[in-house]
């Protein structure tokens, strides 16, 4: 037996390794199963360079635990090590000490460091109080044992293992003994090894009934051309443990200027008043990296489901973290224009279908365009509208014309309805005048009608349905009637309400309130940070085409008053949800109303 010193300060090397390094403990399986599969690749290919003799039977990776021994052991049949390579590779990984090691890795590719087996062997360390290696190589020599318990002292012995591969055997500690548990070991094989290129067998038996807990022909390393619409549905189902169906899919897949594959899946949104955060798997070259990581997966697009895989990523030390890298960025851009293009085929190319999936995806896609410039500029002219009469529009088809008719025009007033059920009244009225609006009933909408504002100032402006009174809904001969004006300010008096007359076409209504648009924009924003309560200045139109109205000036002060209260109140009604108060008011009132025409 042969005892050294592993070149670390070990006192520096652990707290690196659990606290620095791996932001997850769980993520140790990862590492060491990785490390295998690197192990077989690099044998595979040494035999396919006539370097090694062709091995016989399955490579895959073995994985087991031990609860009486406390062990859990994963073995490969990769390259093996001889002991100069065990030397070299596990007590020599810090040559000159913690401090270069930090400074040598830090801001390596992710080439040097992925398969650079000492690093991800470490990580075993996070759960286990010792660790074993047997190992054998490929190479004509003995095997190899070397067991320490992560201190600076370790030894090494010659073992009777007689086929080539690792097995590292780690010991785990008391405190982690969750990790012996069957359950969680299944469940962290599957969350990072699912897609892993070599079988992956759990307490392996031998007997030919073993099952492989994972995919080694994932369906996004296919090509397209290849895979059904039953396989891409079971693929989503199999990996997000979602059993909507999803509405479509993007499928990446290309070699050149970077590798990348991968499918990104539009989810059903469960409710259209949110965006639910989805979950996109980053893997690099079959292993898994991270869910949602930002640098390669742009903000908007983490609202979907997918997986992405790409080798050309810049990995660092932990495999957990992306270096900042132009390629990076050229990864992700890539990734927001095939969406987009997907989009815009589906547009195109099947627009009833485009609509159909138009409520799960509009705020998906309206927020992407407000994150990102470049997605909005190539599909701002797929972005549609459902209109108050069920139609869906492009807001260049809703407007009408083309870009040279609307050059040197005044900005399009484009109405539009933030819900069809509080406003009923107001669409009614439009619709009976002829005059068309269109419905942004979501949280993101008045962010985004803001935005398309800015976008294009001189192009249109957007005005709520309640905001003003177009001129469509006039009587061409209405004026004010100022006695009716006075008649309701004395009957009312309130602060903040402006009071005037229209004769509107539907005589139906009595008064409507409108609230500047603007105004009303800043009040909403100022009671979203806390700055206000929300409250704007209203208008009351009164509607002298209508019969009550016509009537108000022959009746009694008292009754005056009564109606001119109760007509405010219809008016709030059609407006808003009543306050309590408010509510309370308007029922004494309904009282009032009903004793007086009893008597």
């Amino acid at each position: 037996m042969k005892q050294g010193n592993i070149k670390i300060s070990s006192e520096n090397m652990m707290p690196i390794i659990k606290k620095w390094l791996y932001s997850d403990k769980d993520i140790f399986l990862r590492e060491i199963v990785a490390n295998g599969v690197d192990a077989i690749t690099k044998y595979k290919k040494l035999c396919d360079m006539g370097e090694a003799p062709a091995a016989e039977g399955e490579y895959c990776v073995k994985i087991s635990v031990n609860k009486q021994d406390k062990t859990l052991t994963v073995e490969d049949n990769g390259i093996g090590m001889t002991e100069e390579e065990v030397e070299k590779y596990i007590t020599q990984i810090a040559f000159s000490g913690a401090s270069d090691f930090l400074s040598k890795y830090e801001n390596a590719a992710g080439e040097g460091i992925i398969g650079h087996f000492g690093l991800g062997f470490y990580s075993a360390y996070m759960v286990s109080e010792t660790v074993e290696i047997i190992t054998k190589s490929f190479k004509d020599e003995p095997a190899v044992k070397w067991v320490s318990d992560g201190n600076a002292v370790y030894t090494i012995e010659e073992s009777d293992k007689k086929e080539r591969g690792t097995k590292i055997i780690m010991h785990i500690s008391a405190e982690e003994e969750e990790f012996l548990d069957e359950s969680v070991v299944k469940g962290l094989i599957k969350k990072y090894c699912s897609f892993m290129p070599y079988n992956i067998y759990f307490n392996y038996a031998g007997d030919g009934k073993d099952e492989p807990l994972n995919d080694v022909f994932p369906l996004y390393a296919k090509n397209p051309k290849d895979c059904t619409e039953e396989e891409y549905k079971k693929f989503y189902t199999d990996t997000f443990m979602d059993f909507s169906e999803p509405l479509f899919w993007v499928h990446l897949n290309m070699e050149y200027p970077f590798r990348l594959k991968g499918i990104l899946y539009f989810p059903k949104v469960k409710n259209k008043l949110e965006l639910e955060r989805g979950k996109v798997k980053l893997y690099c070259n079959q292993v898994f990296i991270a869910d949602n990581i930002k640098e390669v997966i742009p903000e908007f697009l983490m609202l979907l489901n997918g997986v992405i895989d790409c080798p050309d990523i810049p990995l660092n030390v932990s495999r957990s973290f992306l270096q900042n890298d132009r390629e990076v960025q050229k990864i992700s851009k890539h990734i927001t224009k095939k969406v987009a293009d997907k989009l815009i085929a589906l547009f195109k190319n099947d627009r009833k279908k485009y609509e159909d999936c138009w409520e799960d995806t509009a705020n998906f896609i309206k927020f992407g365009c407000i994150k990102d410039n470049d997605f909005y500029e190539k599909v701002k002219d797929i972005i549609i509208y459902k209109d108050i009469n069920g139609k869906f529009n492009s807001i260049k088809e809703f407007v009408g014309g083309d870009e040279e008719d609307n050059k040197n025009s005044s900005p399009k007033i484009i109405y539009y309805a933030s819900d069809e059920q509080q406003q009923a009244q107001y669409i009614s009225m439009f619709k009976d005048a002829g005059v068309n609006a269109i419905c942004c009933d979501t949280f993101i909408d008045p962010h985004f009608i803001t935005y398309l504002e800015y976008k294009s100032p001189d192009k249109f402006k957007f005005m709520r349905i309640d905001s003003s009174v177009d001129s469509a809904l006039k009587s061409d001969d209405s004026v004010e009637d100022s006695v009716i004006v006075d008649i309701f300010k004395n009957a009312l008096n309130i602060e903040n309400l402006t009071i005037k007359t229209e004769t509107l076409k539907n005589g139906a209504v009595p008064a409507i309130i409108n609230v500047d648009e603007y105004m009303r924009r800043y009040s909403e924003m100022g009671q979203m940070y806390g700055m206000s309560d929300g409250e704007t200045a209203k208008t009351l139109v009164i509607n002298t085409a209508n019969e009550v109205i016509k009537n108000i000036k022959a009746l009694s002060d008292e009754k005056q008053k009564l109606v001119a209260k109760h007509v405010y109140t219809l008016a709030l009604l059609a407006f808003k949800k009543l306050s309590p108060k408010e509510l309370n008011d308007f029922v004494n009132e309904e009282v009032q109303l009903l004793l007086n025409f009893i008597k």
